[in-house]
């Protein structure tokens, strides 16, 4: 009896090391690409390429760029964010501080943002902007407006050019520096 304890403790030891996120989702993951038209080809910055309406597993701790490309279409890209998925606080709480740890380390904590990347192109010479897709199809708003909003943050991990940051103004240095210390506070005399 008792080694049938140890052997059940063991078990429930090494569940609770390895990070429920770890167990539940794993650090890779299915990241979906379509397009309107389907057809287009999709490249990733970490060199997959595929053609929409596609499905390829990419490990979640990395943000990256989905440059997507159609003749007779204005090729355009998605920037992609890997954020914190929302069991990261009840997995600090059931498999503790190591638990988290574990989980943090291989990205099994967090998801890709958008997922998946839908994006209505544009025809060549016509007018309007790229639309992201929600997953029924319904535009979100304009792809440029997403990737002004993610653009500083994926920029810090994929680099700046890749991000699409200018090479100058107010963009470019909040993506090539951490913002500075608050300045200390004046002495005061007595």
């Amino acid at each position: 009896m008792a080694k049938i304890q140890n052997v059940l403790f063991v078990t429930l030891g090494a569940f609770a090391l390895s990070g429920c996120a770890t167990v539940m989702n794993g650090p890779n993951q299915d990241l979906e690409v379509k397009s309107e038209p389907d057809g287009a080809t999709a490249k990733l910055t970490n060199g997959y390429t595929c053609t929409t309406p596609c499905k390829v597993e990419v490990p979640r701790r990395n943000d990256m760029r989905v440059d997507i490309k159609k003749d007779g279409y204005k090729p355009t890209y998605v920037l992609v964010q890997s954020k914190l998925g929302g069991a990261t606080f009840g997995n600090l709480i059931a498999g503790g501080i190591v638990g988290g740890l574990v989980d943090s380390s291989n990205g099994s904590s967090k998801k890709l943002s958008p997922n998946p990347v839908s994006v209505k192109l544009v025809a060549e010479g016509a007018s309007g902007e790229e639309m992201l897709l929600d997953k029924k199809g319904k535009e979100m708003g304009t792809l440029a407006a997403h990737n002004d909003k993610v653009r500083v943050d994926v920029a810090k991990t994929i680099g700046n050019e890749a991000a699409g940051v200018p090479a100058t103004g107010p963009a470019a240095a909040a993506a090539a520096e951490p913002a500075p210390p608050p300045p200390a506070p004046a002495p005061t005399g007595n």
